[in-house]
């Protein structure tokens, strides 16, 4: 399957000459965990593997960084912290060709086992197409983040096939553990089991407005107005046979509306196999410019004509119930009117 995927890739952004030297590469290094569909999972992490942090996109301070350090050792792992933690310049951290090498040497190292972003804001579509993939395809590691981070997760599934994890970064671990609330700890705990290898399962509460129904597929998505932003480029996700999970906040309804539009006229919402909803912080309407429908409204006009299964407030987004997903490996999500999972498959 993922060769059809790959070369459907490769026709769209006529990028047909690398099809036979990327298949080549992937059959010539075994480094990764080959899936029964045919992506590729970096090697999970065991205790003593190194994790790199950097800045792709806003700046952050060594002090800011020092609860997940503290977090990190705790589970086992070792870390380098990136030249661009503590470096700023105005909203970034870092220039642009800061960030860009300080990931460069990131990927290329091959000691690093994983590249947790420190945080999000804007940034990384900045970087992105001064980056150089070549060993990092001949031997991947996880990237983990969210939000503008969603760049990398969808460049990584749309051109290479290779899984990444949607997570929280730096920025959200307490500054306390042992004052957290259950559901930090739990969504933090999250990113451990993904690194780790565990298999993840998620129940959450039913939604009177869901599709019911069952349906299994690569799970891709994140950020909704960041997906928007990537359409037409070498980024853009193909989301034929996913499973797409969507989050944004900040924005007014009518703008989610626009949107939604824009994954139904790009085709992204046509062959899905499920659609997951995530947290949505929403601008109040103007005084006078009140949109009249609400999210679910939005959503359910737009898959309409579709037969699969659709479900509201999964936990990920920009709220503290955002749990770590992997993008790019094989999930079910089942909703029911009593009950509703998202596991991932084995």
């Amino acid at each position: 399957m993922f060769n059809q995927y790959l070369i459907e890739t490769m026709n769209r952004k006529n990028f047909l000459s690398s099809v036979v030297p990327l298949a080549a590469t992937f059959t010539a290094v075994p480094s990764f965990v080959p899936a029964d569909n045919g992506s590729r999972i970096p090697p999970y992490l065991s205790n003593g593997d190194i994790i790199g942090i950097t800045c792709p996109a806003g700046f952050i301070t060594h002090d800011e960084i020092t609860p997940a350090l503290k977090k990190l050792t705790e589970w086992g792992f070792q870390y380098r912290i990136g030249a661009t933690v503590g470096k700023r310049d105005f909203t970034f951290g870092g220039t642009d060709a800061e960030r860009a090498s300080d990931f460069q040497q990131l990927l290329d190292d091959d000691t690093i086992k994983g590249i947790l972003c420190a945080r999000g804001g804007y940034g990384m579509v900045r970087i992105l197409d001064q980056l150089d993939f070549t060993k990092f395809k001949r031997n991947p590691k996880w990237i983990i983040g969210f939000s503008d981070i969603t760049v990398m997760h969808s460049h990584l599934q749309a051109n290479f096939g290779i899984a990444s994890l949607h997570s929280k970064m730096c920025n959200s671990f307490p500054d306390d553990w042992e004052k957290a609330e259950p559901v930090q700890k739990e969504t933090i705990e999250s990113i451990r089991k993904c690194l780790k290898g565990e298999h993840m399962s998620y129940p959450f509460s039913p939604s009177a407005r869901n599709k019911n129904g069952e349906a299994t597929g690569l799970l891709m998505g994140g950020n909704l107005k960041t997906l928007e932003s990537l359409a037409g480029s070498k980024s853009d996700l193909l989301t034929k046979d996913a499973l797409l999970f969507v989050e944004d906040t900040g924005e007014y309804l009518y703008s989610i509306d626009r949107m939604f539009w824009n994954l139904k006229r790009t085709g992204k919402l046509s062959k899905l196999k499920g659609l997951i909803i995530g947290g949505f912080k929403i601008k109040k309407d103007d005084e006078g410019e009140e949109f009249g429908k609400s999210l679910q409204d939005i959503v359910l006009e737009k898959v309409a004509e579709y037969n699969y299964p659709v479900c509201f407030d999964f936990p990920v987004g920009h709220q503290k119930n955002n749990f770590a997903l992997k993008c790019g490996v094989k999930h079910t999500l089942q909703i029911t009117t009593n009950s509703c999972s998202l596991k991932e498959s084995r």
